[in-house]
């Protein structure tokens, strides 16, 4: 006389296709396992409890969700990839030209010292302080209404009593009004990009002395 091996519910079919996912991590199609899984369930089953149809319908429908979840995590990964090369490939192309990066740090040199402004709104009074080391105001530039955006300026080393500043570090602030109401204002520091990187944080460009920073930073290239 035969016998008949008692399968459990549909209900722990899936847990048995994740046992078996689990077991033999990148084997056959999840959805080759998963029918031989259900094949052989159903062959062995208790004619007296037979599965339920609604349940294995279900299960079908959980591992169909499954498999399309496995195939857009692939492509989402192949995306990326090709994002991150793309993004290092523009980067590269950057290696040697100047960039103007969200800082307050402006360096003279020859008489001259390259930075600029970010503006979110347009704004009818912009004022740009340049300090020195000790923080002191040295320089005050008054320059009236301005657009909304970036704006490269350059300081001839002038201090306000007209002398000629000393070469080297100083910082720059920025205050801008529409009206009477306060308009966001960003400094930005002036560098040249001397190398590129790729970390946790993504494409990373190297600005010597002003750091690294990411491609999203810079608001203009020269």
């Amino acid at each position: 006389m035969s016998s008949i091996r008692e399968a459990g519910p549909a209900s722990n079919l899936f847990a048995a296709y994740n046992a078996k996912t689990a077991a033999k991590p990148g084997a056959d199609d999840p959805q080759d396992r998963f029918l031989t899984l259900l094949v052989t369930q159903m062959k062995n089953q208790d004619p007296l409890n037979p599965l339920d149809n609604a349940q294995v319908t279900s299960q079908l429908a959980q591992i169909s969700t499954v498999n399309g979840i496995e195939k857009l995590n692939a492509t989402m990964e192949a995306m990326s990839s090709g994002f991150n090369a793309g993004q290092s490939m523009q980067a590269a192309g950057m290696i040697g030209h100047s960039v103007l990066i969200p800082g307050s740090t402006l360096h003279l040199a020859g008489g001259s010292g390259v930075f600029g402004i970010d503006l979110a709104k347009p704004a009818d009074q912009v004022k740009v302080t340049i300090h020195d080391t000790s923080g002191r105001a040295v320089q005050v530039m008054d320059l009236g209404a301005q657009a909304a955006g970036s704006l490269t300026l350059e300081w001839d080393g002038r201090t306000n009593d007209g002398a000629q500043a000393a070469e080297g570090g100083y910082t720059v602030s920025v205050s801008a009004l529409r009206g009477d109401q306060k308009v966001d204002a960003q400094t930005l520091a002036f560098g040249t990009v001397h190398g590129v990187s790729q970390g946790s944080q993504g494409v990373q460009l190297n600005v010597g002395t002003l750091g690294s920073v990411g491609i999203a930073d810079v608001r203009q290239i020269f």
